[in-house]
């Protein structure tokens, strides 16, 4: 049984970093008593009820040593946007992160079938306003909050990189946090959904965001590959061509339109490998992947150098 303790203002110690003023949700089932934080202490806008699945919300997870590049990843864990793999596509990479010098905060965002589109797209945006509002007590600079998504959380974490606008006008008249930029500053994408239209479209994604009969021109407008213009963020994306859930299409589809539009994006697929691999500390063809992203946020100025 979760038990959920709401704590009001709170000052919580993380090693070295502080987070101050903001609702803290007692300690969610993440490692090391990481806090988690309602995106929206008085409710989320279109909430269907007051349970754990109605309220989003970001575990918070600060390096215990310097973040010498100021930088501060939101992820997406991937499910289908029915369900999410949180430990191994959430907890696993922040503490990756953690241990490179990057603060990481990981997202639980709402599914489907009890929620479709615009909940999820909704969630995350607030998500990087939320990190960049309290960038100074997460000791994270504004412009170096990227996002980092697996699977149906890539694609969520695309379409967040293809908006420049919310989803969704602010809550209640709005507050502090509405006021920040919604687009990541670079975006992440681990085997990632893409499109919402055949021949590619992953069918349970589609499905748990747009309901069982999805308007073709809805489903249209969320395949981030139509989408992608110059302010698209840099743009990393790892995949296999052996991935028989999500084809490898989609990233190849995405990588197409941000090399048309003049993005920069770097692009790894190995063959073998299957889908949901995570980290793949356990597999020799893929254990690779992450040190090429930690190279790459090097290259971009978003890990420091000492991270070798």
């Amino acid at each position: 049984m979760r038990m959920w303790v709401a704590c009001g203002l709170v000052m919580t110690v993380l090693g070295v970093g502080v987070v101050r003023g903001q609702e803290v949700v007692g300690t969610a089932p993440a490692p090391a008593g990481k806090p988690v934080v309602l995106l929206w202490p008085a409710g989320a806008p279109g909430a269907l009820g007051d349970a754990d699945e109605d309220k989003p919300t970001l575990t918070v997870f600060l390096p215990a040593g310097v973040n010498a590049t100021e930088t501060g990843v939101v992820v997406a864990p991937g499910g289908g946007y029915q369900h999410l793999a949180t430990e191994k596509e959430g907890f696993a990479i922040a503490e990756w992160l953690n241990a490179r010098g990057v603060a990481a905060f990981v997202l639980k965002y709402r599914l489907g079938p009890k929620y479709h589109y615009p909940a999820q797209l909704s969630d995350a945006q607030r998500a990087i306003q939320l990190v960049r509002a309290h960038a100074a007590e997460y000791g994270i600079a504004p412009d170096h909050v990227g996002m980092w998504g697996f699977s149906a959380g890539g694609h969520l974490t695309a379409t967040v990189g293809t908006r420049g606008y919310p989803c969704c006008g602010p809550v209640s008249g709005g507050d502090a946090i509405d006021k920040q930029r919604v687009r990541p500053d670079f975006l992440v994408l681990a085997y990632p959904v893409i499109t919402m239209m055949e021949p590619y479209v992953h069918g349970g994604s589609l499905k748990n965001l747009l309901g069982d009969d999805p308007d073709p021109a809805l489903a249209r407008s969320l395949s981030a590959e139509t989408r992608v213009t110059t302010d698209t963020p840099p743009t990393f994306l790892f995949s296999t061509t052996d991935d028989k859930t999500v084809p490898v299409m989609n990233s190849v589809m995405f990588y197409e339109a941000l090399v048309k539009a003049g993005v920069p994006a770097e692009m790894h697929i190995f063959q073998q490998g299957a889908h949901g691999a995570g980290l793949a500390a356990a597999n020799p063809q893929l254990s690779v992947w992450p040190d090429l992203v930690a190279k790459w946020m090097r290259e971009r100025g978003y890990m420091s150098a000492a991270w070798q």
